[in-house]
């Protein structure tokens, strides 16, 4: 396989630029049913229901509907799958890394068939599905097959006649609720680690982009996992969703999504058997731009934080806090960056903003922007749809937000960035905590103590200096206060998926 960065014979940089890839338009969808036990099902009840195009706002097909009765089907070929003595039990660590990374190898096969189906599914441009969603999934799956066989427990000193160790063992059956506007890779976020740590999986994908879940059941199949250790059942949040969330043989559950629907998770984790909950959720997150930044680096990084995939990213930069002395600058570049950006056809090479999910989510952000507008803010652009285009936004930004109007407090998931101004370090420390949120922050300085001043003082699961979206495999990822439980990614991800169980032996004090 070709390296990367280089021939892999001689180690020197590939003279020729690759073209780049190019989508699949007439891609036929061949998975639209519930995946159990290696196998293809229709739902108990019968049911089905639409996916559709928010591009167009066509059809693309009809997924089978699951249900109560689909969950417990799934459930039962997932606790078969993990009992002792089964082919997953019996298979050893290296076994389950080799299989994650021929996992990784049909994704790069398949990889523009993926872009196509989450492009057909999300809307997101077809480049940044090839490029960043499937990149992260296929390094993602390779980091954790290299976890697998180090999974290891400590041993520890006690009484002189005793040998005390642990073992990291899997938990069971882990149920995946996974959204909208990552579908494949938060999928593959929690499958990579959960399978690594040799647990079963009952997934849920989001009920807009159920196609990308559904094509890794055929990959699962293709690739060798046992029959019963992943299993897919497409549905809506509060019937399968809802399943998942209170099914008493579900050991743990692993969300990505809103707050609200997060809250209804782990009471439904409480009142059933205190299922194990890690919760990705939203945020309202903290871009500080200090006097000193690089501008331009600072312009740029905060525009893609906010305005990519649409704007619909829990790590959206929808709160950029400026130092006064710089902030009328700032704003006239921040205007012409967003006035530049392309809004279109997500098959088009060109396009960087596709339109958002469905009706729901656009009603949603030009309701929030019409509040702006009402409450004193300054619209510098967009602020409209895009006429005769259905759900497409034009990029938006306000300046003199202040920290009570809604576009400063709720998090819009759109393509709107509200630009704040500062005058202290102490100041704006206050006012980017002052959320219920906490899932990632920024900040652009050239001072290193400044910089490190912040990182300690903002309450974030993230914070990132003079970038933003920097995310890796090998770095955890997750929110403080409401906007999470739990950390994905990295090692730190392990112990999500592992219980660790002690093991104490009295040693025969007869001589030997």
């Amino acid at each position: 396989m070709a390296a990367l960065n280089g021939a892999v014979e001689n180690g020197q940089p590939d003279k020729k630029v690759p073209p780049l890839p190019r989508p699949l338009r007439s891609l036929e969808v061949k998975y639209t049913k519930i995946f159990i036990n290696n196998e293809w099902h229709e739902s108990t009840s019968g049911k089905k229901f639409p996916t559709y195009n928010p591009s167009t706002l066509e059809k693309i097909c009809d997924i089978e509907e699951g249900d109560k009765p689909d969950v417990d089907n799934a459930v039962e070929a997932a606790k078969a799958a993990f009992q002792r003595g089964s082919p997953w039990r019996q298979m050893d660590a290296p076994g389950r890394g080799r299989l994650l990374h021929k996992l990784a190898d049909l994704l790069e096969r398949d990889r523009v068939i993926l872009a196509t189906l989450e492009t057909m599914d999300t809307g997101k441009p077809f480049l940044q599905a090839y490029f960043i969603d499937l990149e992260g999934c296929i390094k993602t799956l390779r980091y954790y097959a290299g976890w697998a066989d180090k999974i290891q427990g400590r041993t520890i000193p006690v009484d002189e006649n005793f040998v005390c160790f642990t073992r990291h063992e899997p938990m069971g059956v882990c149920g995946a609720i996974t959204p909208w506007n990552f579908p494949l890779l938060m999928l593959v976020w929690k499958m990579a680690p959960a399978l690594c740590c040799g647990n079963t999986l009952v997934v849920k994908p989001a009920e807009q982009t159920p196609l990308t879940a559904l094509y890794i059941g055929s990959l699962i199949k293709e690739v060798g996992f046992p029959p019963g250790v992943v299993n897919i059942v497409p549905g809506y949040g509060p019937t399968a969703g809802a399943a998942i969330s209170t099914h008493d043989s579900i050991d743990k559950i692993a969300f990505t999504g809103s707050t609200k629907v997060g809250k209804l998770i782990k009471e439904a984790a409480s009142k059933s058997n205190l299922k194990r909950v890690t919760l990705e959720l939203g945020g309202k997150n903290p871009c500080i731009v200090c006097a000193d930044a690089d501008l331009d680096l600072a312009v740029e990084c905060a525009h893609q934080g906010v305005f990519f995939n649409q704007g619909q990213c829990c790590t959206a930069a929808s709160r950029v806090f400026v130092e006064e002395q710089i902030y009328p600058e700032f704003v006239k570049r921040s205007v012409e960056f967003a006035k530049k950006r392309l809004v279109g056809d997500p098959f088009d090479a060109r396009t960087e903003q596709g339109p958002q999910i469905d009706q729901k989510q656009f009603d949603k952000i030009l309701e929030l922007i019409e509040s702006g507008k009402k409450e004193g803010a300054k619209l510098e652009c967009g602020g409209l749809a895009i006429e005769d285009r259905g759900l497409f936004i034009k990029p938006t930004v306000f300046s003199e937000v202040t920290d009570n109007m809604r576009i400063a407090k709720e998090e819009i998931f759109g393509p709107v960035q509200p630009i704040m101004k500062f005058k202290s370090i102490e100041e704006v420390i206050r006012r980017a905590n002052s959320t219920e949120y906490g899932l990632t922050a920024a900040v652009f300085t050239k001072n290193l103590d400044r910089a490190l001043t912040l990182a300690s003082a903002l309450q974030s699961g993230t914070v990132w200096i003079n970038c933003y979206n920097a995310l890796y495999a090998q770095a955890p990822f997750g929110g403080f206060k409401m906007s999470g439980n739990g950390r994905e990614l990295g090692e730190y991800a392990l112990a999500e998926y592992t219980e660790v169980k002690t093991v104490t032996i009295k040693l025969s004090q007869k001589s030997p």
